[in-house]
């Protein structure tokens, strides 16, 4: 890709859009830490390192609960498919702009689920499904899936990623 030569042949944002969904502004942080950090890896990329983030819906209240107890697999992979979109939102808020991203690098999604429950990787597909729909084969991550006994607020699922974006 050089210089000039943008990574995209659509708008990502407008895509995000046309898919139906609006970008949120970044959520404030709930404790001391912010929503985002950036990490020059070159003159030319950065890493941007997005804080745990949850589904938090337009109201403003949560998707809460344990899936395998309160939510449905398909309950949680929308949580995921939320959270996705939240995520989304602090990036655009650390860089300006979701066209910048090369790479969606690594995805930690940690669910809140019963002791028994094994289908992790079923619930955190709806942020991978989402991010790949969004950026297509850039998209494609390295990713963990794991449960939890419980997450703060009692959120369904908390989500963190590495991406590589344009400096």
């Amino acid at each position: 890709c050089g210089v000039d030569e943008p990574l995209y042949d659509y708008d990502v944002e407008e895509k995000i859009l046309n898919m139906g969904y609006a970008i949120p502004e970044p959520s404030k942080p709930i404790a001391n830490y912010v929503p985002a950090v950036s990490f020059s890896e070159s003159a030319e990329t950065k890493l941007v390192y997005v804080s745990g983030t949850g589904p938090k819906m337009v109201s403003g209240e949560y998707i809460t609960g344990k899936v395998d107890k309160d939510l449905s697999v398909e309950e949680g992979y929308e949580a995921a498919k939320l959270t996705a979109l939240n995520i989304l939102g602090s990036l655009k808020g650390e860089i300006g702009d979701l066209n910048k991203v090369v790479r969606v690098v690594k995805v930690i999604g940690m669910v809140n689920s019963t002791p028994t429950f094994n289908q992790q990787p079923a619930v955190i597909n709806g942020f991978s499904d989402f991010i790949v729909e969004v950026f297509g084969e850039r998209g494609k991550h390295a990713r963990s899936a794991v449960g939890m006994v419980s997450l703060p607020s009692d959120i369904a699922v908390e989500i963190e990623v590495v991406v590589e974006v344009l400096n």
